[in-house]
């Protein structure tokens, strides 16, 4: 027999008898009979072919031979592995360490992104996290089912089999004015009508507001268009236009601007989250709950 023949239980004897110095202790302290550690040892002698231990009787600990002393460095390092390995699966099975793969867009990582990594890294500093933002739901859909992504923010409704989507919140669209608008209280959609818009181009949120127009008749004038909520939100302030967008796009930091609600109110875009609905990690079901609880709190 070879050395890669031996068990873990074996070299935890071992180390054991060397520590204790005794046979008896060292059964103690594992929770075996004296009997079956000595029945390690010696498979772990035969095995090896050399003895381990000096035996010298009466009341004197028993110390490892030349052999055993280069043993025992090994079985050290090879049980430490084990302890390891026990403590990095229990980690995976709690969501505790491990690697998190999310999905994201503009809104979602200025506004509740950040509060709940913030908490993931202070609870559980070994994920190791990384992000793909995209506007494009289609992009994150595709990275999720191919597990580039573990889990992701997507924008409702979607129609993505295979997939477990969970609403996180329903986000309001709002009329964003620059500070000075003399404009009091709630627009209509006339009233957006007649103002020449900003509108964000090429997404989600866009698609919803012209499909809020066209029901009720009425043609809006974009006199500005930007997929960058940054940038929407600049050309408000510098009194180019109305912006319509959704409550949680905005930053409410910004003392250039005002929210004012839609009435009658546009339908509100559902915030999405979605992983694989086979064996998802631990991570992206650690993540889904604190992305929740976090969104309870919003104010929009």
């Amino acid at each position: 027999m070879a050395a890669t023949d031996l068990s873990l239980r074996h070299l935890a004897a071992l180390v054991a008898i060397h520590e204790e110095g005794s046979y008896r202790r060292a059964a103690a302290r594992l929770g075996f009979s004296q009997a079956a550690v000595t029945s390690q040892i010696a498979t772990l002698e035969k095995t090896l072919g050399a003895t381990v231990f000096h035996r010298p009787g009466g009341p004197r600990p028993v110390v490892l031979t030349a052999v055993g002393l280069e043993v025992l460095d090994v079985a050290r390092d090879l049980l430490a592995t084990a302890d390891l390995l026990d403590l990095r699966i229990a980690s995976l099975r709690d969501g505790t360490w491990g690697r998190l793969a999310i999905g994201t867009f503009q809104s979602v990582s200025a506004r509740l992104l950040p509060a709940v990594l913030g908490e993931l890294r202070q609870d559980s500093p070994a994920v190791e996290v990384t992000v793909l933002e995209s506007n494009d739901n289609d992009v994150l859909i595709r990275a999720l089912r191919s597990a580039r992504l573990d889990v992701s923010f997507l924008v409702g409704p979607v129609d993505a089999p295979g997939l477990t989507v969970r609403e996180v919140v329903r986000d309001t669209f709002v009329a964003v004015v620059r500070a000075g608008d003399p404009a009091q209280e709630a627009l209509s959609i006339r009233d957006l009508g007649d103002r020449p818009l900003i509108g964000h181009d090429q997404c989600a949120c866009h698609e919803l507001v012209e499909r809020g127009f066209s029901a009720a008749g009425i043609q809006p004038a974009f006199a500005f268009r930007s997929n960058d909520n940054a940038a929407v939100q600049a050309m408000v302030r510098a009194g180019i236009g109305t912006a319509v967008m959704p409550a949680l796009s905005v930053d409410p930091q910004d003392p250039g601007v005002r929210l004012l609600p839609i009435a009658p109110a546009l339908p509100a875009r559902s915030i999405l989250l979605a992983h694989v609905a086979e064996r998802p990690p631990p991570t992206a079901i650690e993540f889904v709950d604190r992305t929740l609880a976090a969104a309870a709190g919003l104010e929009l």
